[in-house]
Parts: structure tokens; C-alpha cells; sequence
């Protein structure tokens, strides 16, 4: 609870545990061990029925990825890094800067186009239509045999309908246009946001039909619990944490180191 797992999480948890020790006696280590692989269980599931263990751009076809969350969570920043991991592991990349909403967020996407050398299709026009530049940037993606393309998009409160009917539109470009693509509609969520970013998971699933969610903030105090409550109720596999600011500050999720992390007194 401390961790901000949630009252869910926490319940399934310690009943997994009361019914292993009223079964048997185990030593405090044993109870431990369980607890862990409890934890862990939790964290894969969602993983596992994905059928992907581990997220990457299949080769051959455009894959295109979405990212979508409220503001200050870090979103544009991780889009700045999935682009630097994609061109580092082999893959061509593009960025398409469809958030409009916030000042000088195309400006943000560039500088990070320019530090990875991704190209960045954006419109910095007043008034530009995000759909309209997803629906540039799928075609630039299919001249140029772009392995992923990225898509920044504008950061929101799940309470501003405006903004979630625009996500429904860029959902229903990538549908119309690309429909053999790849697509995942990821969740960039701040670890210390707690109980708030499973509030966030449950809001953003049906308009950005989610398939994941990003960790970041992790460097700090919060041990991100709120990925058993995302797991657990929002039923969304965890796909890469962020801990840092540095570009190369983002890796895999992996639930064991995950749990380990979780679990050690700071």
C-alpha cells in the first residue's frame, strides 16, 4: 500500500500469501520467495496475454506507436528516447509532432528529431490538425520504408473530452491508412503519481485503445507500485521504464528486477 500498489493489488497479494501459509510452515526466506513470484506473477500476466514479452518494431512492416498521457509525465522526452533505442538497435525511425495543443511542443519534438537524427513531420501552423499530420507523416512512413514511426501527441486531462475525441480521429487515421500496421497506444505515466495514474490508465483505454504503459520518474523517491495496480486492474502489460533524463535513460521492463527494486528499503 506504501508503494502504491493499491488496495486491489494488495488484497490478491497478501490472500495468495495467507493461503500458502495456512497450507504449510516455511521459513521467513521461503515466505519471502513467494511473495516475490506472487508479485511477479502479477506484473506478467498482462504481458504474457499480449503474446509480446518483450516490445520491439517488427522489421519488414511499419509499425507505428502512440503516445499519450497527461502533461508533465515526461511524454515528449520518452518519445525522445524510443527514437534514439529504435536507431541504436537497427531500425529507421520518424516522428510525427501531432501534439498542437501545448506552445512550443513541436519545437520540444525537434530537438530531440535533431539529437537522434530522426526526421520530424510537423505542421507548426496555428490551429494544425493532429489527425492531418499523422495522416503526412503515415505517408512519409510508407515512401521511405520507416521501419517505426512515433507519435507524440498533446498531453491531457482524462476529463477534457475535446482532447480525448481528438485521439479517437488520430485512431481512426492510423485504422483507415495503415491497417496492416503494427500498432501500439501507449500510456506514459509519472511513477509518483500513484493511485492517480491507474485512475489515468482506466481513462485513456477506450479512447487511445491502450496497449501498454511506460514507467518514467523513476530515479526518484517513488518505487512505482502503481504498475501492480495498472497490471492488476487496467490489465496493461508495463513495456519500458524511464529512470533519468539522460537519452539513453530508458529500458525494457523486466518484473524481476522490477520486484526486487520494489521491494528493498531505501
Amino acid at each position: 500500500l506504501r508503494a502504491d500498489a493499491g488496495v486491489s493489488a494488495t488484497d490478491q497479494i497478501l490472500e495468495s500469501l495467507r493461503t500458502k501459509l495456512n497450507e504449510e510452515v516455511v521459513e521467513a526466506s521461503e515466505g519471502l520467495r513467494f511473495l516475490k513470484e506472487q508479485l511477479v506473477n502479477v506484473l506478467e500476466k498482462p504481458i504474457k496475454d499480449s503474446g509480446t514479452d518483450l516490445l520491439s518494431p517488427e522489421k519488414g512492416c511499419l509499425n507505428i506507436w502512440m503516445l499519450v498521457g497527461v502533461n508533465g509525465v515526461g511524454k515528449t522526452t520518452t518519445l525522445g528516447k524510443l527514437a534514439s533505442v529504435a536507431k541504436r538497435s537497427g531500425f529507421s525511425a520518424m516522428i510525427a509532432a501531432a501534439d498542437t495543443f501545448r506552445a512550443a511542443a513541436v519545437q520540444q519534438v525537434k530537438v530531440w528529431g535533431d539529437r537522434t537524427g530522426v526526421e520530424v513531420i510537423a505542421n507548426e501552423s496555428k490551429n494544425a490538425a493532429p489527425a492531418s499530420i499523422v495522416f503526412d507523416a503515415i505517408g512519409a512512413s510508407k515512401s521511405k520504408n520507416i521501419d517505426l514511426l512515433l507519435v507524440d501527441t498533446a498531453g491531457r486531462l482524462q476529463t477534457k473530452n475535446n482532447l480525448m475525441e481528438e485521439l479517437k480521429k488520430i485512431r481512426k487515421i492510423i485504422d483507415k491508412l495503415a491497417p496492416s500496421a503494427n500498432v501500439e497506444s501507449l500510456l506514459v505515466l509519472d511513477s509518483s503519481q500513484g493511485q492517480n495514474g491507474l485512475r489515468q490508465a482506466l481513462a485513456f483505454a477506450d479512447s487511445a485503445e491502450l496497449t501498454g504503459v511506460i514507467l518514467t520518474k523513476l530515479d526518484g523517491s517513488s518505487k512505482g507500485g502503481v504498475a501492480m495496480a495498472v497490471a492488476s486492474e487496467a490489465k496493461l502489460p508495463v513495456r519500458f521504464i524511464g529512470a533519468g533524463e539522460k537519452i539513453r535513460d530508458l529500458r525494457p521492463f523486466n518484473s524481476f528486477e522490477f520486484i526486487e527494486a520494489l521491494l528493498t528499503v531505501r
